[in-house]
């Protein structure tokens, strides 16, 4: 057996138990194994290469939930221009659906926070505010990924490699957020193609895929095409992190934000205005 070979199904036997017993168990091994480079930028995605030395630079995205309940076009602009940037498919069976950006009611993001259904407010129990991958500073779905193809790039981005995914899901089981999608049917003909985007890989059946926060435009000095869309509204705010001085720091500051089940320790990149 030749050592790529074997130490693939090292890695892959770490999956494995990653799915059964936990991603600490995993940690604990890998610890010993010589594999921690698995959950470093090493790795590189399908469309970018990885800088070799930390950026100093932690995306963020801070999401003003009230916005979104006062227009409801907004989730659907961010929505649309995402798909259509990203290539997602339109499959017509809900089973299948394919989620970058999705609308959904605040009980549902919050599923940790007290349940006061009898006492919620109407706006919040009527209306809908997105959600898409957090891009965790701690992500588990990078620890259990057999063959890197998901992995975390140094600027805290959250990418995937779709040519490495062998459909084996361990990352959507570590998924805490429900943030991943998998392609049960090959959905490049469910992409209309008037608005394909020869820009951007499509997929192909057996691939996972999420919201990359537009890695691709980011490294191009652009902003994701979901904030692109929603304008002057501020309704989604993207930015540096790790900047005092940035548009999205100055929001923290003035701003009471939650984030969506921080008791897990996965350190969740996206803030909720609420």
């Amino acid at each position: 057996m030749d050592t790529n070979r074997r130490n693939f199904l090292k890695v892959a036997g770490l999956s494995t138990l990653a799915g059964l017993g936990g991603t600490a168990v995993v940690d604990r091994l890998v610890a010993g194994a010589g594999v921690a480079q698995a959950t470093t930028g090493e790795s590189r995605g399908a469309e970018h290469a990885v800088a070799a030395k930390p950026s100093g630079t932690r995306y963020g995205m801070v999401v003003d939930v009230k916005q979104f309940y006062q227009d409801p076009s907004l989730g659907e602009k961010a929505i649309r221009a995402c798909h259509l940037t990203h290539n997602v498919p339109n499959f017509p069976d809900k089973r299948d659906e394919i989620k970058w950006i999705w609308m959904t009611k605040f009980e549902n993001a919050f599923v940790d926070q007290p349940k006061l259904d009898r006492y919620q407010d109407e706006e919040t129990a009527a209306k809908q505010l997105p959600i898409f991958c957090n891009h965790c500073d701690n992500p588990p779905c990078v620890r259990v990924c057999p063959t890197k193809a998901t992995f975390r790039y140094d600027d805290g981005i959250v990418g995937m490699d779709y040519h490495r995914c062998i459909g084996c899901r361990f990352c959507m089981a570590a998924c805490p957020y429900g943030s991943r999608s998998f392609n049960w049917r090959d959905p490049r003909p469910f992409i209309a193609e008037a608005n394909l985007n020869h820009d951007y890989p499509t997929r192909m059946r057996g691939v996972v895929e999420k919201c990359n926060f537009c890695v691709e435009l980011v490294q191009a000095g652009k902003l994701p095409a979901c904030v692109e869309a929603v304008g002057a509204s501020k309704a989604l705010v993207f930015g540096n992190l790790n900047d005092p001085n940035s548009e999205i720091r100055k929001i923290l500051k003035e701003k009471h934000t939650i984030q969506r089940n921080p008791s897990l320790g996965t350190l969740p990149s996206v803030f909720y205005i609420v």
